[in-house]
């Protein structure tokens, strides 16, 4: 099974390899990354299961669960 053109296009490497502190201003750091992600996942996790897609909301559920456990672990270091 093949696509036909189209589609959304990868960017080249995939990765960006700057470190935490040459982040650009306004994109904040890896808190605030992980709270969004956290947040945005927690509405496509509703969404799989409202069309019935298993596989992609349990997939996105771990995903959720993970970045609620790097939150917790995060504030958790913060409050010692």
């Amino acid at each position: 099974m093949s696509k036909a053109g189209g589609g959304r296009k990868r960017s080249a490497s995939g990765r960006d390899r700057r470190s935490r502190a040459q982040e650009p201003d306004g994109e904040g750091g890896p808190d605030e990354a992980v709270t969004f992600i956290t947040e945005t996942v927690a509405d496509l996790v509703e969404l799989a299961k409202r069309h019935k897609l298993e596989i992609l909301g349990y997939l996105l559920a771990m995903v959720q669960l993970e970045a609620e456990e790097r939150l917790r672990l995060r504030s958790r270091r913060k409050l010692s």
